[in-house]
């Protein structure tokens, strides 16, 4: 049964008018009242002019790219690539600017920075099905709960049925959806190498700064860490979850050494993190890697200028972005099954080392 305008306004109890003045935006309507708007398009999946299937040959010349937060160079450089690449446009571009979800076509990338809340997340879903985009790009890992996974796979598939090409950049496949071309980073494998290299050194007792409990990025990379010590016969060091950036590296440090001030080694989620925990190190008098070695994940570009320079794990951020944006345009078929897996590698440098003794 088809949604209609007057459904959604007696669900946000509202006119049939203010739903369509928020819908469009071109009258001002009070934050309270618009948000109310939105909830009730989003809860019944209302799409303007009639039900999605309707929509498959009429997509937009509009690519939407979902970031967590726009200013961590991880999603800055995936977004800018994919961007980039959709500007570029796909083979047999004409320049013209036509609708349709054809690669002929040029595209207008928009990235939409979620700030890691997946109520937002599935609202710009929302907002760029009602925009019948040509494609969506979800960049980053997603969050682990049933609940918001199972919403998120049913907006993928309605998407997918409008016409919308879905690419996953840098997360795992969403349960229950078989329409995205996902791009997924190997970081269980990389975390382990990451581990099993401080382990060659002599490290025995090693902390680990993890990002958010609830983040699929998060438990890869710590399953991986975890899998080489438990291979190695080498016990579990203290963990201490927190976000992915510099504050979370310095405050987790500190808890850390209370937990093992004889720690000899530091694995960090990510290089931000690990430029928090270097931080931290330092401000209590000890040496990297001296006293204790320090290492990142991801290789973002200011890890070669630490000092000392970051032992990380490379993730090739801009050659996934890219490849998202030919996948977004159809330049590029999908992987076989849906799913490629990125390699990561270990980058050996200056702030790991032998522990001392």
């Amino acid at each position: 049964m088809t949604v209609t305008l007057a459904d959604v306004a007696t669900r946000a109890g509202v006119s049939p008018a203010t739903v369509s003045r928020v819908l469009n935006g071109n009258y001002p309507v009070a934050a309270a009242t618009r948000e109310r708007v939105l909830h009730a398009v989003t809860e019944l999946d209302y799409v303007p002019n009639g039900p999605a299937s309707s929509l498959a040959a009429a997509t937009s010349d509009l690519v939407g790219i979902l970031v967590n937060d726009i200013a961590d160079p991880f999603f800055g450089i995936m977004a800018g690539a994919a961007q980039s690449a959709i500007g570029e446009g796909g083979p047999g571009r004409t320049g013209g600017g036509g609708s349709g979800s054809g690669s002929g076509s040029e595209k207008l990338a928009v990235v939409c920075n979620t700030g890691g809340s997946p109520e937002r997340e599935l609202t710009y879903l929302t907002l760029l099905q009602r925009q019948r985009a040509a494609a969506v790009i979800l960049t980053g890992g997603s969050l682990e709960d049933p609940e918001h996974l199972a919403a998120t796979a049913a907006k993928l598939a309605r998407l997918a049925d409008a016409g919308t090409r879905v690419v996953l950049c840098g997360r795992p496949p969403v349960p229950g959806d078989a329409t995205a071309a996902t791009l997924a980073f190997d970081n269980r494998t990389g975390a382990r190498r990451l581990t099993e290299h401080l382990l060659a050194l002599g490290h025995r007792r090693i902390g680990y700064v993890a990002g958010p409990a609830d983040r699929t990025t998060t438990r890869h990379r710590l399953e991986g860490h975890r899998a080489a010590l438990a291979a190695a016969g080498v016990p579990e060091g203290p963990a201490v979850h927190g976000h992915y950036d510099r504050p979370s590296g310095y405050e987790a440090t500190g808890e850390l050494l209370r937990l093992d001030p004889e720690l000899t080694a530091v694995v960090a989620a990510n290089d931000t993190v690990a430029l928090g925990v270097c931080a931290a190190l330092r401000d209590r008098g000890l040496s990297i890697p001296g006293d204790v070695s320090v290492a990142g994940f991801d290789d973002l570009p200011f890890s070669v200028d630490a000092v000392p320079a970051l032992t990380t794990v490379r993730l090739p951020l801009h050659e996934a972005g890219l490849r998202a944006g030919r996948l977004a345009l159809g330049a590029e078929e999908p992987p076989p099954g849906g799913l490629a897996t990125i390699p990561a590698e270990l980058v050996v440098r200056g702030s790991t080392g032998r522990p001392r003794g």
